[in-house]
């Protein structure tokens, strides 16, 4: 199931520091559209990862600076260290390649843009 962006930073999961999934994505947007269809399915094959969508127009508040290129773009943390941020299509094998092996990965933190190292470190508090 994914989580509304806007109830992500209460989520009392989060303190068990599960990799957290974030879909950046925009209501006009198409393939994101079909992103949402394909994350639900990897959500409900993965109940070990929190997964949630944002809006980067309605969650603007949530999200702050993070500036997205392409839709849809994930954001993958875990306890509140970023672990992959780019752009993803909508194809479930892919997703789930991805997933699986950044949660059995011991890899530290990655270098990604300020707004989105902020945006994992209130996630952690």
């Amino acid at each position: 199931m994914l989580t509304p962006a806007h109830q992500l930073p209460d989520h009392p999961r989060l303190a068990e520091q599960p990799l957290v999934v974030m879909a950046l994505c925009a209501d006009w947007c198409g393939t994101c559209r079909e992103f949402q269809v394909v994350l639900e399915r990897v959500a409900r094959a993965h109940p070990e990862i929190l997964f949630a969508w944002a809006d980067i127009e309605d969650d603007a508040e949530l999200v702050g600076d993070i500036d997205v290129d392409d839709f849809p773009t994930l954001a993958i943390f875990r306890g509140g260290r970023p672990l992959h941020f780019g752009a993803s299509l909508p194809l479930e094998p892919v997703v789930t390649r991805l997933l699986e092996s950044l949660a059995h990965s011991s890899a530290g933190a990655i270098a990604v843009p300020h707004a989105v190292s902020e945006f994992g470190a209130r996630l952690a508090r």
